[in-house]
């Protein structure tokens, strides 16, 4: 099995030592993405921008929204659930990954109000197709 890691542009993944996604052959996990670049945002427009980030990533690894099996969302206030909820029901409503929301009592950057990762899978790849190609 191979093992692939994707890099992002988060300040803290030199510092913990960390992957935005890391690839083990055909499995994807995207880390625990904060809203960066939408830190003071309301917690809709937190959102959209984690997954516009979570999005990106996906691509690069070979994945897209359409093969996440799980999602794990973290949020500060328990009032925030229906604006991250919509959100989320906005990209997988018609996917219907496993999915878990709870809160927790603060993140890394205290003015983030939520924080999602997300685990995908996607077919291997065909070996006669890839005999094929090389």
């Amino acid at each position: 099995m191979t093992r692939q890691n994707y890099p992002g542009t988060s300040p803290y993944e030199p510092i913990i030592g960390f992957s935005r996604a890391a690839r083990a052959g055909n499995h994807i996990f995207v880390s625990g993405t904060g809203p960066v670049g939408a830190d003071d945002a309301e917690v809709e427009a937190q959102t959209r921008q984690i997954f516009k980030i979570a999005a990106e990533v996906l691509s690069r690894s070979g994945a897209s929204f359409n093969d996440v099996v799980r999602t794990r969302m973290y949020l500060t206030r328990a009032d925030d659930w229906e604006a991250v909820g919509r959100v989320h029901g906005e990209i997988f409503q018609h996917i219907r990954p496993a999915a878990t929301m709870v809160v927790v009592a603060q993140l890394l950057n205290p003015n983030w109000r939520v924080e999602i990762e997300l685990d995908a899978v996607v077919e291997p790849a065909d070996p006669i197709s890839s005999a094929e190609g090389q």
